[in-house]
């Protein structure tokens, strides 16, 4: 974790992932009768959930459409949901101008190109380590976990860390 992604973790309120690739491997699952399923990973969840106690709010933007992801995202307490939604940061402009807040308080972990615009316009823009080559290079950081094994969690406490939060979110149990 180097000190200038530190430096762009300490002042966010507010951390935006991408779905498919980010909270899962990226693979599409269909079933005969047409729906899908997605798999998730529970240590992304409690990231996510340590980062929200820490007073960080959340926020999902996805291109895709899919209940599975509305389950998710209510099911651990996200409360900003757009899916369905191709041109990021117009929907990142408009949860900004609702939160009366500024990119530089922004965090958000993609993976391929439409994540791109959101990435380096936000304070912090990150990619997961599987992302599209592109992506990673123009990103100010990239995760050390894929997308679905456990890169979100590593975002949120990048966050946490340079907030001084980590440790006291661990801490709560011991």
């Amino acid at each position: 974790m180097t000190t200038d992604l530190l430096l762009r973790g300490k002042n966010i309120k507010l951390a935006v992932f991408d779905v498919d690739g980010v909270l899962t491997d990226g693979r599409l699952y269909f079933l005969e009768d047409g729906s899908e399923f997605k798999t998730f990973n529970t240590l992304d969840g409690q990231g996510i959930k340590m980062l929200m106690a820490a007073g960080v709010q959340t926020a999902i933007i996805s291109g895709r459409k899919t209940p599975v992801v509305e389950r998710r995202a209510k099911n651990l307490g996200i409360p900003h949901l757009y899916q369905g939604r191709e041109d990021k940061l117009v929907v990142l402009d408009e949860l900004l101008g609702q939160l009366n807040l500024s990119y530089e308080q922004v965090a958000y972990l993609g993976d391929d190109l439409p994540d791109l615009p959101v990435i380096r316009r936000v304070g912090l823009g990150m990619a997961v380590a599987n992302a599209a080559a592109f992506v990673r290079e123009h990103a100010h950081g990239v995760t050390t976990a894929k997308g679905g094994e456990g890169a979100a969690r590593e975002f949120c406490e990048l966050i946490l860390n340079a907030q001084g939060h980590l440790e006291a979110a661990n801490a709560a149990y011991l």
